[in-house]
């Protein structure tokens, strides 16, 4: 398997106005609708939850972007879209609609709760598409959102209602015959530049269209006939599918028969190895990549030097779509293409090897994505996973269908613990990680590797209970089976928990043990460094701030030797704590302001609060205490996403208690109070823009500093620091 190798994005721009929504780009014209459009507009005047329905392929998806693209204005928070056909398991339909949103949770709370919390106060349009197999679920995490946010409004498209109370159903018709002929003639010239409908054929093409019903995809699907055919061509070859593939159930309506028809009269004028290839792209779920068509959809009938001609036909014929993202270009199918070809899919016989084989490509995905995580490929790694997701949870629920590959599933959930923990995702890795545990399994290195995995998870989230269930069964059966690896996670972990539960004496003596642990084995990685930076934060707790200093001056030199920039962010951060307890200056400004830009960037919220925390302890300290006091409220707001606020930790809390009683001694209890509620009405993304351009203002920030070296410190040769001396560890 080849290294993933696209370009790697660029970080979060902090100074960006906050998002205002996830509306795609429109790619082509819409076309009609003007009475339907201004219909749906009217019954979001009356409910406050519509919901689209109709057949496959009759044009729902663009539709209800097109409402929520009209209607933005109306919405001070946004319009946001949810798709959801490639979630399959109802437990993570909490977790995909976060993500629509953009919320980050590192809370062992249900993403309901996160959600009702976060849309309780806004007003936003939430458009939730393609949910008829969820239809159950979705209903009532719809109907609880309703009920605990009064402004909130969700626009639906799906083949069948919601039937939540309140709800105005809106039947998505086929298109009026006029309105047909002019997608159809649109579509057309996108494939064949130059079409024009002339006199002669005007009334074919009409035809054509009354025959496809006006069903908008079998018009597309037409239209990309044109490449090869003239319109008399296509309409009497699909006169001749219409006989020879009407199928389906008797009672079906026309419509439903009509649309299969037109998508298997295209299935038949493919090529062979053009249809081994769409059955075989059944398999993905949401985007993939060349890359993976390769390796996973090659095999008999179909050679990999082939692939590429193959999917630019199918490309061609508009079955396979191509879309832009971070990682570069990607492709996907529609859901109806998509069942189509996983149907015939079936008929092979080829189904479950496919499944398994997606499964293994996702598996050495993630294994690359892990070790790229300690490299200059860092951020790339996060966006490749991020755009990966769905076909990782599919990877995932392979793996969980029998007993004996549960352990790939675990080895699949604890690999990914770097974007569990790193990017925002703890509240999903949560259910990944209980999940998989569930089934019995031998006590092997996946189960336990996510055993230690489930239990920094629970650290993160404020859980001790389950922290130290997961890691000391991690830690003794790690013992029984002579797995070293895990043992000095365990051990590393419950020492983590020490620092959050303030008893920095006992975390000092458990990191020391797994630096030593590490250092036995030669493990050297981000986990390794973190195990030092909260070395050096247990030490700054108990009062040695040049000794946390030294250490995680160590962390930063060997970050910046492996480009590794997400644990740099954390020892910035004790840098930072330290320089600021000996005494206020631009300097723990600088490592601050680092640290949270680079934490930002990585959707860490934790990372990013923590900075935040110290920030307005410096802006106090500097003189501003209504801003300080503007930074504590933008904090007040991101903490419950995390956790329990700085863990409930004396030790973390006292900047906090500072901060709060200087600014209430300069401003007065009103003034202060006003401003932190003004600082609880930012989002994160304004709260460290807001962070970021005070540094600025003191001439102060760290944008004009090296990556990594805000101080511009001269660095020792790589040479001189090993893993084996003055490296995990000092003193």
């Amino acid at each position: 398997m080849r290294r993933p190798h696209s370009p790697s994005p660029a970080p979060d721009d902090a100074e960006s106005a906050p998002a205002r929504g996830n509306l795609p780009a429109e790619l082509n014209t819409f076309v009609g609708r003007d009475d339907e459009l201004a219909e749906v507009e009217r019954l979001l005047g009356e409910s406050r939850l519509v919901t689209v329905a109709g057949v496959a392929g009759v044009g729902k998806t663009r539709f209800v972007t097109r409402v929520a693209a009209l209607l933005e204005k109306r919405y001070c928070d946004g319009v946001w879209i949810a798709e959801l056909s490639a979630v399959h398991d109802p437990e993570l339909l909490g977790h995909a609609i976060a993500d629509a949103l953009g919320l980050t949770d590192h809370t062992s709370r249900p993403p309901r709760v996160t959600l009702a919390e976060h849309c309780a106060e806004r007003r936003l349009l939430l458009v939730i598409d393609g949910f008829e197999h969820l239809a159950d679920a979705c209903a009532g995490l719809v109907r609880e959102l309703l009920r605990r946010a009064p402004h909130l409004q969700v626009l639906a498209a799906g083949r069948r209602p919601l039937r939540v109370d309140g709800e105005l159903c809106f039947p998505l018709m086929p298109m009026k015959d006029d309105d047909a002929l002019e997608l159809f003639a649109r579509r057309a010239i996108a494939v064949r530049p130059g079409f024009r409908l002339t006199d002669d054929d005007r009334e074919t093409a009409r035809e054509l269209c009354r025959r496809l019903d006006g069903i908008p995809l079998a018009l597309e699907l037409a239209a990309g006939r044109l490449r090869a055919l003239t319109t008399e061509q296509v309409l009497h070859r699909l006169d001749d599918r219409f006989r020879l593939l009407t199928g389906g159930s008797p009672s079906a309506l026309p419509r439903h028969r009509t649309l299969r028809t037109a998508i298997g009269w295209s299935h038949e004028l493919c090529a062979p190895e053009q249809r081994l290839l769409w059955a075989r792209l059944s398999v993905f779920a949401g985007q993939f990549d060349l890359e993976a068509v390769e390796y996973i959809c090659s095999g008999s009938g179909l050679p990999a030097d082939s692939v590429l001609d193959v999917l630019d036909e199918l490309l061609a014929q508009s079955v396979v779509l191509r879309e832009d993202s971070a990682v570069g270009s990607r492709y996907r199918l529609l859901d109806t293409v998509r069942e189509y070809g996983a149907e015939w899919l079936r008929a092979t016989g080829d189904a479950e090897r496919l499944r398994r084989r997606h499964r293994d490509w996702y598996l050495g995905l993630a294994t690359w994505c892990e070790l790229d995580w300690f490299s200059p490929r860092q951020a790339e790694a996060a966006a490749r996973i991020d755009c990966e997701l769905p076909n990782l949870r599919r990877a995932m629920e392979c793996s969980m269908e029998s007993p004996e590959e549960v352990h790939l599933a675990q080895y699949l959930a604890g690999t990914l613990w770097f974007y569990w923990a790193g990017c925002g995702r703890l509240s999903e890795g949560r259910h990944w990680l209980d999940h998989v545990l569930e089934e019995d399994s031998p006590y092997d290195h996946s189960r336990l590797k996510a055993l230690w995995v489930l239990g920094y998870v629970a650290v993160l989230q404020g859980d001790p209970v389950g922290a130290v269930s997961a890691l000391q069964e991690c830690r003794e059966e790690g013992e029984r089976a002579g797995d070293a690896t895990a043992v000095a996670y365990a051990v590393h972990r419950t020492g983590c928990l020490s620092i959050v539960t303030d008893d920095p004496v006992r975390a000092e003596e458990l990191l020391r043990e797994a630096l030593r642990r590490y250092r036995e084995i030669g493990e050297l990685n981000s986990n390794v460094l973190m195990a030092q930076v909260e070395l050096g934060m247990a030490v700054a707790f108990r009062g040695d701030l040049d000794a946390a200093a030294a250490i995680c001056d160590e962390v930063r030199e060997i970050c910046e030797d492996h480009g590794e920039r997400w644990t740099l962010a954390y020892a910035l951060y004790v840098l930072g704590y330290a320089a600021l307890r000996s005494g206020p200056g631009g300097r723990a400004r600088r490592m601050l302001g680092e640290s949270l830009s680079i934490a930002h960037a990585f959707h860490d919220l934790l990372g990013t609060v923590l900075s935040l925390e110290l920030l307005a302890l410096i802006t106090v300290a500097e003189g501003d205490a209504a801003e300080a006091a503007v930074l504590q409220g933008a904090a007040d707001r991101i903490w419950p996403s995390v956790g329990l606020p700085l863990f409930g930790s004396a030790h973390y809390g006292r900047p906090r208690a500072e901060c709060e009683e200087r600014a209430r001694a300069e401003l007065g209890d009103a003034r202060y109070d006003a401003a932190r509620r003004s600082g609880r009405q930012l989002d994160a993304q304004a709260a460290v823009a807001r962070a970021l351009r005070a540094g600025a203002d003191t001439g102060t920030a760290p944008e004009g500093t090296p990556q990594g070296n805000p101080e511009g410190k001269t660095r020792r040769p790589a040479a001189s620091r090993t893993p084996g001396r003055g490296g995990p560890e000092l003193g």
